[in-house]
């Protein structure tokens, strides 16, 4: 018997992001492409807006330990961003809208 990831392999597919064995967070590739490309672009604005924001702060009274920490969040809103960017380009390439 198949376990539930053989069967889900092609619907589902990680985020790369992901640090742990089992990938608990997906994409679900069966999704309407326009909801993941939607998801894609929160997380993109959301990293891209938190840029914009350290580009325009003073650092003088920053912690030492705020840089990792910022700069790990923007690496999960980014990574996660593209991964959803790449499947919704995927699938509407060959996506056909409800008649």
């Amino acid at each position: 018997m198949k376990s539930w990831n053989e069967l889900h392999s092609d619907r589902y597919r990680p985020l790369d992001s992901n640090l742990t064995d089992t990938k608990p967070l997906v994409i679900d590739t069966d999704a309407n492409p326009q909801d993941i490309l939607e998801c894609a672009v929160q997380r993109l604005r959301a990293s891209s807006d938190l840029l914009q924001t350290l580009y325009c702060l003073c650092f003088k009274h920053a912690d030492v330990e705020d840089i990792p920490h910022i700069t790990h969040a923007l690496y999960l809103l980014t990574k996660d961003g593209c991964d959803l960017l790449q499947v919704a380009q995927q699938k509407m390439l060959s996506w056909k809208a409800p008649a």
